[in-house]
């Protein structure tokens, strides 16, 4: 189908465009002028609208006079920094053949840098007429400019000062996930006005709190602009998370308090004067545009059949393999390098330390499949700025062979949900989770221990946005998101969660102070595998969200962290800073090296032994017992730690888990250069503050589901 004649629309002013060029793409402010340049390999024609500075009303059309290399560009002489604009792209409307172009609908730019304004819900949004008895292969044309955010040209200067990397080594790495609009919300410190924004994370109480609790990096969730999908909107709520990106460089209004960029360089600033990494969420897998029935609002109206992956036999449709509608294909050289003139803009000129990637599977996926060879992987390995920095898959998708925990290439990190799984089912009495536990105690070897890939490529989690709240964990058997007004049907059915004996909160104290000793079980596995380990925010002082283990939608007091803490939120907070504190000061916690259980025959150590409850080294019967839940993890401190043989100096530790409901006496065992055992962490005592000595032999008598740490001591220290 073609596109109906135009209608006309006012005259404008002769403009005073030049050629300008196609590199870099965007626009570009040089101090003279601002050039334009935009990727289209399938338009006949692109012209550049200009807005007044509140984006409501056109002043001008300019076509965009030169076109090289697919790229279409044009110089603006003495145009300045905060111009607002947008784009009309012409060509066919075929979407049978991959094409979806209508000049009625403006479009925003997949470099834009700022947006103006909002998305506002209309039927004019649409490259095609709703409610057409030809659906999508209509074409409608109603002016969208009036509904859709507009690009802003920015001046980048900033004055960073003193700022430099923190460049924390990955061994040394604590990832704290949080939302950059719900962790300040109910912050007492955040002036109101700065609450839910950059300025927000930015306050020094705020900071003072993540550092003081000894992790190393946060983990932001998506910050690009994003999209609030109009049937949220009609319900009162909204897309909070903002997996639903529309803008790869421009960070969403809502979270700039000032309306200026550099509010979030000025974040990154102080996260970095207080020690702390940036780490973006990143979400390059798909855009807020959705499928064939979806708005025209960026790179669908630029070049469709370029930027998504179509069905081969059948164009009009796009492969789902994100499960939101469409999916970007990083096959496509200017797809492909669109994403990472991203990722080097925000590593680059906004100084971030690191990205996860949100179903990164898909970024690696051909037409045929996974490929970890992927154009996509390979440049990120390659370029001397993105290899520098932490790259961290979400390492599956709904796609065909989406799940590839494991399978990236050396250089990645990945999150690893067999971890999540497994730390679950166990201290929950799950049966014949012994053998697997260990695996993961030990950074999943059997997954990651190849290719010269280190302990640190296993992103270790209990917890994570999607799904339960740590407390949540040991409070419901099952979701409670009646209020996302989907009738309980979306989230995860198979949260792997025990209530301890009641659904949600309750009065009886035997039950609530095993709810605390599951959470100190669940912090002290976490924190004392080997590995990355991943906290998310709120859970270090026992935050809910009431049951909900799908708070996608809830800017509301359901997903904002609630600061107010009560006493065992208190508590809480106090036991896992000692563990941070533990982690940071034995390396035995967290080597450069896995550890395998294999007798070093030039040192004569075996890294990890593992030991039945007798004190014994577990044997294949007991490893195979579906009743075992009680084991014992022997770290020698004087095994090799690098590739030159020689030993080890640090300090040997003992970690002892026994997830049976009933106490289990445990022999603890003699060691070499050592004289007697000092326990620093018990899970039932967490107000133990003197270590505790314990002579060899001792049967000491671990409580049911609880966690101990102790470290070899000898007489002289």
């Amino acid at each position: 189908m073609s596109p109906r004649t135009p209608k006309k629309t006012r005259s404008v002013a002769p403009s005073r465009i030049r050629e300008g060029m196609p590199f870099p793409l965007g626009a570009t402010w040089d101090g003279l002028g601002v050039n334009f340049a935009l990727f289209s390999a399938n338009a006949t024609k692109v012209e550049l609208c200009l807005f007044d500075s509140t984006g409501e009303q056109e002043l001008e059309r300019i076509e965009l006079p030169e076109y090289t290399d697919e790229i279409y560009h044009g110089y603006l002489p003495d145009a300045h920094p905060g111009l607002v604009y947008g784009y009309r792209v012409y060509g066919p409307y075929e979407p049978e053949n991959g094409h979806r172009f209508n000049h009625n609908k403006l479009l925003i730019d997949p470099y834009a840098k700022q947006l103006v304004g909002t998305l506002k819900w209309s039927e004019a949004l649409f490259g095609y007429t709703i409610g057409h008895p030809d659906g999508d292969l209509s074409f409608d044309e109603r002016d969208s400019a009036p509904f859709v955010p507009k690009c802003k040209v920015i001046d980048p200067a900033f004055t960073w000062g003193r700022d430099h990397r923190v460049q924390v080594p990955w061994e040394r790495t604590i990832l704290y996930e949080a939302h950059t609009r719900g962790i300040s919300m109910r912050h007492p410190a955040v002036p109101e006005a700065l609450r839910g924004t950059f300025a927000g994370l930015a306050n020094d109480e705020l900071l003072k709190h993540i550092k003081d609790l000894g992790v190393s990096s946060i983990e932001l969730l998506p910050i690009h602009a994003f999209v609030n999908d109009q049937h949220l909107l009609d319900k009162g709520l909204n897309n909070y998370w903002g997996y639903n990106s529309i803008a790869f460089f421009a960070p969403h209004p809502k979270y700039l308090a000032s309306g200026k960029i550099a509010e979030f360089k000025e974040m990154v600033a102080h996260l970095h004067d207080a020690g702390l990494e940036v780490i973006l969420d990143v979400v390059y897998n798909h855009t807020a545009e959705g499928n064939e029935q979806g708005p025209t609002l960026s790179m669908r109206g630029i070049d469709n059949a370029s930027y998504y992956r179509l069905m081969p036999d059948d164009k009009r449709y796009y492969i789902n393999d994100s499960g939101t509608g469409n999916t970007l294909d990083l096959s496509h050289p200017c797809v492909l390098q669109l994403v990472t003139d991203s990722l080097r803009y925000w590593a680059g000129e906004m100084r971030v330390d690191g990205f996860r990637f949100d179903l990164a599977t898909i970024l690696g996926r051909y037409h045929d499949g996974y490929n970890e060879r992927h154009s996509f992987l390979v440049a990120c390995r390659q370029d001397p700025l993105l290899s520098q920095v932490k790259l961290i898959a979400e390492p599956w998708d709904c796609g065909p062979g989406g799940y590839q925990v494991g399978n990236f290439a050396p250089g990645w990190a990945e999150w690893n949900d067999r971890f999540r799984d497994t730390v679950r089912s166990f201290w929950k009495g799950d049966e014949g989770q012994l053998a697997d536990f260990a695996s993961r105690m030990t950074a999943s070897g059997d997954m990651f221990n190849n290719r010269g890939r280190r302990p640190y490529a296993s992103v270790n989690f209990v917890t994570a946005h999607d799904g339960f709240t740590l407390r949540d964990l040991v409070s419901y058997n099952d979701k409670h998101n009646e209020d996302n007004d989907e009738n309980n049907q979306d989230g995860t059915d198979n949260n792997l969660s025990w209530n301890c004996g009641a659904e949600g909160p309750t009065e009886d104290p035997e039950i609530n102070a095993l709810r605390m000793r599951q959470m100190r079980n669940f912090f002290a596995t976490l924190l004392l595998a080997q590995g990355t380990p991943m906290i998310v925010a709120g859970d270090e002082f026992s935050r809910t969200q009431h049951g909900n283990n799908n708070a996608y939608c809830q800017d509301s007091e359901i997903g904002w962290i609630n600061w107010d803490l009560d006493e065992q939120g208190s508590e809480l907070l106090t036991f896992v800073k000692r563990l941070t504190r533990l982690r940071l000061a034995y390396p035995v916690l967290r080597r450069s090296r896995f550890l395998v259980g294999d007798y070093n025959e030039a040192i004569g150590v075996k890294d990890v032994t593992w030991l039945a409850p007798d004190g014994s080294e577990m044997t294949v019967e007991q490893w195979q017992d579906p009743h075992g839940r009680c084991l014992g993890m022997l770290m020698d401190g004087r095994a090799q730690v690098s590739g030159i043989a020689r030993p080890g100096s640090e300090a040997t530790m003992l970690l002892i888990v026994n997830a049976h409901h009933d106490t289990v006496p445990f022999k603890l065992p003699a060691v070499p250069e050592g004289d007697y055992w000092s326990c620093l962490i018990d899970t039932d005592r967490p107000q133990l503050r003197k270590p505790q000595h314990l002579p060899f032999e001792t049967m000491f008598e671990a409580t049911g589901r609880s966690l101990l740490l102790m470290v070899l001591q000898r007489e002289e220290d």
